[in-house]
């Protein structure tokens, strides 16, 4: 099965358990859409503006030397967005009506990222995740590109020698 199809069961399994959501989006860190649940708000758009806010998120906690970024919650008039780091590759964003507990909502959201972390970690190792028939695959090339593959972008490293 491929990732996204595995990546969107997931999103309709927590919409499931979260009757408070009203949707949930995983994109690549490259502001690509992986699978979506989201009826009434343009995937591409927010898959873009998350990977924005994922960007500026690592870049505060990193400014501020708070570790990793794991998460960003922002409240609105109407509701919640929430935002989940999910591996280095991915992230999950979850939007919720404003009646929502907040604390299921990272607790669902953290457990949902660490799932969807293992499946995009899965398929960049060509191996299916723990727990969906084990073994390696070898992974499917066009052209001699990994298909489905997310680009990897490694930050430059700085020339400056002290």
């Amino acid at each position: 099965m491929a990732v996204e199809v595995e990546v969107a069961n997931e999103l309709h399994r927590l919409r499931a358990r979260m009757p408070q959501l009203t949707g949930a989006l995983a994109a690549g860190a490259d502001g690509l859409v992986l699978a979506q649940d989201m009826p009434d708000v343009q995937p591409e758009g927010l898959a873009a503006l998350t990977a924005a806010a994922l960007g500026v998120g690592r870049r505060m906690v990193d400014l501020a030397a708070r570790g990793d970024f794991r998460e960003l919650l922002v409240r609105g008039a109407d509701g919640y967005l929430a935002t989940y780091a999910a591996g280095p590759a991915a992230v999950l964003t979850l939007l919720a009506d404003d009646r929502v507990n907040v604390g299921r909502l990272h607790l669902e959201g953290r457990r949902c990222g660490a799932r969807i972390a293992e499946l995009v970690a899965a398929r960049s190792a060509g191996e299916r995740p723990f727990g969906a028939g084990g073994g390696r695959l070898p992974p499917p090339q066009v052209g001699g590109r990994i298909q489905g593959a997310l680009p990897l972008r490694i930050p430059p490293q700085s020339r400056h020698r002290p």
